[in-house]
C-alpha cells in the first residue's frame, strides 16, 4: 500500500507570494536508456502529474556511468524545482564504486519521496536439479567456488544481491558480471550459468513461460507478484535487499517547494493508472516523505558500504 506521504502544504501549492508552482515544463532527468524501469516510471508519473499542474514534463534520458552523468547534471542545476531525477538504488552505492564522483550524494541533493521499489529474484533453468534455495545453498558448501550467479554489472542491485547470499550463507560463489540482466538470463537458459539473479522487469515473462524457475525473491517478505516463490530471508535470516526508484532535486530546494512536490508526486503514485503499470512491472509503489527517502539513502550507504570493499566491487 502506498505510504500517504502528505506535507504540511496542501496540493494547492506553495506557501510563498510567488507565481505558483509550476509556470513552465519540468524536466526529469533518467539515468539510464529508454525502455528500462526507471524509464518507465518516470513517464508514468510524469503523464499524471502534467494532467494535475497543467504543465508539460519533460523526461531526458541521459545515461553514462551508472547515473553519475545525470546526477552530475542535475547537481549543477538551480533549486527551483523546473530540474529533477529519478535515480535507483545504485545512487546510494555509487560512492564505493568510483574513485571519485563529481558531487556529494548527501550534500548535493534533496530528497524528495521514495517512489516504488521491487524484489530482485534468484532464477534458475526450469530443468534445474536445484529445487529450493536450500538446495543450492548445500550444493555451494558441498563444493566451494564450483557455482557461479550471473549478474548485470558490477554494483549492480543484482551483483549486490549475490554477494549478499555469500556473505550471510556462508558460501563461495563465483560472480559472473554481463551487460545487462537480460544476457545473464540467455546464458542461464544457453546452461553457461547455473544461477543468475536478475529484477522484476526482465523475470517476469521468461517466469511466465515457463522456461526458469525462482528460489526466491530477495526482500525480506514475498512478493505479491509471486506470493508461491519463498523470500531468501525464509532460507537465510537477516536476508533482505530490494531495487528501489526515488526522486530528487537538487541541493538548496525551499522547504514548501519540496513539500509539494512529494505532496504531489505521492498523489500520482496512487493513480490507477500508476499501480497497474507498476504491478506489471514487479514493482510496488511507496510514496514516502522526504526525510524517511534520506534515511533512505544512508541506511544503504552504510549497508553495502562494507560489503562493496569486502567484494573489492569496482565499477566496469
Amino acid at each position: 500500500m502506498v505510504v500517504a506521504a502528505m506535507a504540511t502544504v496542501g496540493a494547492g501549492g506553495m506557501a510563498s507570494a510567488q507565481s505558483p508552482f509550476p509556470s513552465k515544463p519540468v524536466h526529469i532527468y533518467v539515468p539510464y536508456a529508454a525502455g528500462g524501469g526507471v524509464d518507465i516510471l518516470a513517464r508514468t508519473l510524469g503523464d499524471v502529474v502534467s494532467r494535475q499542474w497543467g504543465q508539460g514534463v519533460v523526461v531526458e534520458n541521459r545515461p553514462g556511468a551508472g547515473g553519475v552523468v545525470a546526477s552530475q547534471a542535475l547537481a549543477a542545476a538551480p533549486p527551483d524545482g523546473y530540474t529533477l531525477i529519478v535515480v535507483a538504488s545504485g545512487h546510494a552505492t555509487n560512492p564505493f564504486l568510483y574513485e571519485k564522483l563529481p558531487y556529494d550524494t548527501f550534500k548535493d541533493f534533496t530528497p524528495i519521496s521514495l517512489l516504488a521499489s521491487s524484489p530482485n529474484i534468484l532464477l534458475v533453468k526450469a530443468d534445474s536439479p536445484f529445487k529450493t534455495l536450500a538446495d543450492l545453498i548445500a550444493a555451494a558448501k558441498a563444493r566451494p567456488g564450483s557455482l557461479a550467479y550471473g549478474h548485470a554489472g558490477n554494483g549492480t542491485s543484482t551483483h549486490l544481491a549475490g554477494e549478499l547470499l555469500k556473505n550471510l550463507a556462508g558460501i563461495n560463489l563465483n560472480a559472473i558480471p554481463y551487460k545487462g540482466g537480460t544476457p545473464a538470463i540467455n546464458d542461464l537458459l544457453g546452461g553457461q550459468i547455473p544461477m543468475s539473479f536478475n529484477n522484476g522487469p526482465e523475470s517476469v515473462g521468461q517466469l511466465a513461460a515457463g522456461s526458469v524457475r525462482a528460489l526466491a525473491v530477495t526482500t525480506a517478505s514475498r512478493a505479491s507478484f509471486l506470493p508461491d516463490v519463498p523470500s531468501m530471508a525464509e532460507t537465510v535470516p537477516g536476508y533482505d535487499t530490494e531495487v528501489w526508484w526515488g526522486l530528487l532535486g537538487p541541493a538548496g530546494m525551499p522547504p514548501d517547494l519540496v513539500a509539494k512536490l512529494s505532496h504531489d508526486f505521492v498523489a500520482a503514485l496512487n493513480t490507477d493508472s500508476v499501480t497497474q503499470r507498476l504491478s506489471k512491472l514487479g514493482a510496488s509503489p511507496i510514496g514516502s516523505s522526504p526525510g524517511e527517502f534520506d534515511a533512505k539513502i544512508h541506511a544503504d550507504y552504510d549497508k553495502w558500504g562494507p560489503i562493496i570493499k569486502a567484494a573489492g566491487m569496482k565499477a566496469e
